[in-house]
């Protein structure tokens, strides 16, 4: 059989797991940074 590979590695390759990790990881720090930021707008907004 000399089909088309997949385009896709296993689900349970390191690789693929350390990948979603670091993007659950990236959207943590990410929404973290966000809030914060906002906070900051929302003190200096209010605290006039």
């Amino acid at each position: 059989m000399t089909g088309k590979p997949d385009a896709r590695p296993p689900a349970n390759d390191p690789v693929v797991a350390g990948r979603r990790r670091a993007r659950r990881t990236a959207l943590a720090v990410g929404a973290i940074a966000v809030a914060i930021y906002v906070v900051f707008i929302l003190s200096g907004a209010l605290g006039r």
